[in-house]
């Protein structure tokens, strides 16, 4: 997208929300017909899918091409051992464990037996959370690379995947909180890895997640957590972040955006209704606050287009406001003395590398890596970097030693195919 065409989609994006806040308090009949584009404004300033196609591209050339790939791509298809753990409200929370392989995995590291006083310490887990209007499947790439060299642990926050939703919102309407989300990940923890060493991941929202962890269990990082990988997310200060848009833009989406999602979750099933309807409308708009580069699958591109189809409308209102309240920067101190990778998209524009780059001068010993021609789903962009990098965490954290082959899984380009 050339700049003139970016800043014509910006524009666009503060008149859909301006239109929106308008539909919303005149009549829901006349909103119908916006809400969809209201909500990929929002998708895409949260987290993010991407479209199918270009929107010169025929709509019923779009739809068959949305099948086709459903039902041939191999996104999102990897399966572990289920498990649920319950929060401390009640709400299920459903998580996959991928085992240890004994025949893949390499000998445990004499450093791994000094950290943990153990002839046979109990293997190290990697613990996986996910971004906002995503799901656990978000990590396939990584996934599929780790399996058998490593135990992983791949959870779906609360309202999200294959997690129930929210008891304390449904019930009780009380707001999500980035602290709620640290204690479901300590939930999950508790179910999943009662006991030996972790290493935690996390994206974008499950960054924030790993941070709320830090900041209320700090005794579990101290005596457990041997390594941790923040990528793409940020420490605070979110609501600066302008989303690549004009002043006037971002002054309108800040002003009137929480009133808009407010008023467009009570009313869910109608707005999916109009979501559904102008999806290809707004499909420019998601697909640029989520990669940077040009060549990426069309495969991958829909399977994240999914996972944001998949997440409620009345979910994005519960989550929005619990990023404007974020602020965590006093819990990394909690990482200072672990290896710790750091990780950005140079072309995020949900959460800019400077946040990123915020986080590793609080933390001086992390690694630090800015990927170029990357945006906000490095994780799906660029899977080899990220992968590569990982592994590398997990060589420094000790849970695998520098021989072990971590295996790789194609690449995104639209002229590769995973492998």
């Amino acid at each position: 997208m050339d700049e003139s065409s970016a800043e014509a989609v910006a524009d666009a994006a503060s008149a859909v929300v301006a239109s929106a806040a308008a539909g919303a308090t005149g009549g829901w009949r006349r909103a119908t017909g916006i809400a969809g584009m209201a909500i990929g404004v929002v998708a895409a300033g949260a987290a993010a899918g991407v479209a199918l196609e270009r929107l010169t591209v025929g709509r019923a050339v779009r739809q068959k091409a949305r099948l086709a790939l459903d039902s041939t791509g191999p996104y999102g298809a990897l399966r572990g051992s289920p498990g649920k753990a319950y929060a401390d409200d009640g709400t299920e929370l459903y998580y996959e464990v991928d085992d240890l392989d004994p025949d893949a995995a390499p000998a445990l590291t004499p450093r791994r037996r000094r950290l943990f006083g153990r002839k046979a310490p109990a293997p190290v887990t990697v613990v996986f959370s996910h971004g906002y209007c995503l799901n656990q499947d978000s990590w396939h790439f990584q996934r599929a690379a780790l399996r058998g060299v490593v135990r992983t642990v791949h959870w779906d926050q609360r309202s999200h995947g294959r997690s129930a939703r929210g008891v304390a919102q449904v019930e009780r309407g009380e707001p999500v909180t980035i602290e709620q989300l640290g204690r479901d990940l300590k939930a999950v923890i508790d179910a999943a890895v009662p006991d030996g060493p972790i290493v935690l991941v996390g994206h974008s929202m499950g960054g924030m997640t790993v941070m709320a962890l830090a900041d209320q269990y700090p005794e579990l990082i101290r005596e457990r957590v041997v390594g941790v990988a923040l990528v793409g997310t940020s420490s605070g200060r979110l609501g600066e972040v302008n989303f690549g848009l004009p002043v006037a833009g971002v002054n309108v989406v800040r002003r009137v955006l929480p009133g808009v999602l407010k008023a467009l979750g009570q009313r869910a099933e109608l707005v999916e209704k109009g979501r559904r309807a102008t999806a290809d409308l707004f499909a420019g708009i998601i697909k640029r606050y989520s990669f940077a580069s040009k060549d990426v699958d069309p495969a991958v591109e829909r399977f994240a287009e999914r996972m944001i189809e998949g997440t409620p409308i009345d979910v994005v209102a519960e989550y929005y406001p619990a990023f404007d309240d974020h602020d965590k920067t006093e819990a990394l101190a909690h990482f200072a003395d672990i290896p710790v990778l750091v990780l950005a998209g140079v072309q995020d524009m949900v959460t800019p590398s400077e946040h990123s780059e915020a986080i590793a001068d609080l933390l001086p010993d992390a690694e630090l890596v800015l990927v170029p021609d990357a945006g906000h789903l490095v994780i799906l962009e660029h899977p080899e970097v990220v992968t590569d990098r990982l592994a590398d965490l997990l060589t420094r954290a000790g849970a695998v030693p520098a021989g072990a082959t971590v295996g790789r899984y194609g690449s995104t380009s639209s002229t590769a195919q995973p492998g």
